[in-house]
């Protein structure tokens, strides 16, 4: 059946994964292919790619490194469904760059367990997710994942609580040489980035309503399913869910908070969505229960991508 062939991680699966993802890519890319054309957008197109295949696998390891999914391919696999979704996002190279660092930030924030180089930790992911505000600023709200963590984790060591405002600093006084250097109007450029808005009336079509409507009712199957089983996942995991759980609603937030909306920056809750529904299938009774799931989000997700072509 389809679910097994992404049962086991090995280079054969991790290559297909590879596959179909240039696939995709390349068949949404070649609706306007002018970009050929320049060597400019040529570069920027392949690193998308990159940035697109780093965040898969970095979100697969970030499940199997601290036990939140079994060694398969399925949190790979997911991602890349999840984001067919909202097939706009492989041309917004600053999410997909902004969602890598916060990807980045959140491997050593659930890493931060083990309590081994936790102002290091702390320090790296509130510098990676500083720097991916720089891109989408609204990402800075994540900032609450590393509070939140420090909380669960490293609360009574004060100075962990000081770290993230020292990186705010360090991002900040680089920021300053660099818009100095560069002859540009910082205040303008802040509040052209920091403008918000909390309408979500901006779909343009029944396809983009269609797909949320659809996204909508996956979130509600996988994330609450972990909600309700989590004090049954193994108690040396239960913290490192709940992050990534706060991680999901952290990005919904960024997405409701953020000024000329679109369904590109539900990019930020797609990683911890694939890890839980990893998460969901990896403990699943039976093998039909995997394969029906898996087959559903496979069909919805093909049918939401064609239809946005």
């Amino acid at each position: 059946m389809i679910a097994s062939v992404f049962k086991k991680s090995t280079p054969l699966n991790y290559a297909l994964i590879v596959f179909i993802v240039m696939f995709f890519f390349f068949i949404y890319q070649i609706q306007d292919p002018s970009w050929l054309s320049s060597g400019v957008m040529l570069l920027k197109k392949g690193f998308s790619l990159l940035i697109l295949l780093a965040s898969i696998f970095l979100t697969s390891f970030i499940g199997k490194r601290n036990g939140l999914t079994k060694d398969t391919g399925y949190t790979a696999i997911f991602f890349f469904l999840l984001l067919l979704f909202f097939p706009t996002i492989l041309n917004n190279l600053n999410l997909l760059l902004a969602n890598f660092f916060i990807l980045l930030a959140l491997r050593r924030l659930i890493s931060l367990q083990s309590r081994k180089a936790a102002k290091e930790k702390i320090f790296d992911a509130s510098l990676w997710i500083i720097l991916a505000s720089l891109f989408h600023f609204w990402a800075i709200l994540f900032l609450i994942l590393v509070f939140l963590s420090i909380l669960l984790s490293v609360s009574r060591d004060y100075t962990n609580w000081v770290l993230p405002f020292i990186a705010f600093f360090v991002v900040a006084v680089f920021f300053a040489f660099f818009t100095t250097y560069s002859n540009i109007n910082a205040i303008k450029y802040f509040e052209e980035i920091t403008q918000s808005d909390f309408a979500i009336d901006y779909f343009t079509n029944s396809n983009q309503n269609l797909a949320f409507s659809i996204y909508v009712s996956v979130v509600l199957f996988f994330v609450f399913s972990m909600m309700i089983t989590l004090s049954h996942r193994p108690s040396t995991t239960q913290i490192s869910y709940k992050k990534m759980i706060a991680s999901f609603f952290i990005g919904v937030i960024v997405f409701l908070v953020s000024a000329n909306k679109s369904s590109d920056i539900l990019v930020f809750t797609i990683a911890p969505l694939a890890v839980l529904a990893s998460a969901h299938l990896d403990y699943s009774q039976t093998n039909f229960k995997k394969e029906i799931v898996f087959i559903a989000v496979l069909l919805c997700s093909l049918f939401l991508f064609v239809s946005q072509l």
